[in-house]
């Protein structure tokens, strides 16, 4: 082995002198192997140390005495010693080993694992609900309000009612004319009794309130920057959708409808 590893160098010197007997520069040959210049300098010079060890330099050998017309093999044995390929079997083995992996490391991976399964449930659970909400906000959004039918069927009323009693205010002497009878009470509850609300809204949003007797005081789409008043007995039911766009009071008395707001819509009660 020491001969080989003695000779090694005059394997580099054997290949630098073909190559000038062929009129061949450092250049010509790391353009045709597709090496750099530095790397066929160091093989020249025997520097094996500054090339890739194993199969690299065995194969640069190689083709560099094919380009030179010289047989490669007995070239390539001479440096075996040099560039010896490293033991694979070895590089496996140490790959293959075991990772050791205490009973510490395996409690926190089954708490991470135990952890991560809680959350992916809280993500699904507030997932369906945000659908849910959402759905019944959609389907609310086109309930139509329900005032807005009554209001042709009133004025049609009211003009008749006035067709009527004109011409029977007109044929009146004035000695005949009478002072108009007293309005009969008001069927409502006591004053005391009513509550008011009022709305304004920064963004379109869908409201509906019940009275105390469970009939609806409105039901409608409200526009961005209106306002909508309500008056009626308590307990009122609300359902408003945007509502963290909605700002409300109750007898003057501001309430705060981020408690009740669940995905984008509120629902509580007002005593």
């Amino acid at each position: 082995m020491t001969e080989l590893a003695q000779s090694a160098p005059d394997v580099g010197e054997e290949l630098a002198q073909a190559r000038r007997e062929r009129g061949l520069s450092l250049a010509d040959v790391a353009q045709q192997l597709k090496f750099a210049a530095r790397q066929i300098e160091a093989l020249e010079q025997g520097r094996f140390a500054e090339l890739p060890a194993g199969t690299f330099a065995r194969g640069m050998v190689r083709a560099y005495a094919r380009l030179l017309k010289l047989d490669p093999e007995p070239l390539v044995e001479r440096i075996a010693a040099r560039v010896a390929v490293p033991d694979n079997a070895i590089a496996v083995a140490s790959a293959r080993r075991p990772i050791p992996i205490t009973d510490q490391a395996r409690r926190t991976n089954l708490q991470y694992s135990a952890l991560s399964l809680v959350i992916l449930g809280v993500v699904a659970v507030v997932a369906f609900e945000w659908q849910r909400e959402r759905s019944s906000a959609a389907r609310l959004s086109f309930v139509p309000a329900a005032r807005a039918p009554l209001e042709p069927q009133r004025t049609a009323a009211s003009s008749t009612l006035a067709s009527t009693v004109t011409p029977q205010i007109t044929t009146l002497e004035p000695a005949e004319a009478e002072a108009p009878p007293a309005a009969p009470p008001a069927e409502s509850q006591p004053a005391g009794s009513r509550h008011r609300i009022v709305m304004r809204f920064e963004r379109e949003s869908w409201v509906q309130i019940r009275g105390g007797d469970g009939k609806v005081l409105t039901s409608a789409l409200n526009r961005a920057g209106s306002e909508r008043s309500v008056e009626g007995a308590p307990p009122f039911t609300l359902v408003i959708g945007n509502a963290q766009h909605v700002r409300l009071s109750y007898d003057d008395r501001p309430i705060d409808l981020a408690p009740h707001v669940k995905v984008e819509v509120a629902r509580f009660t007002l005593e």
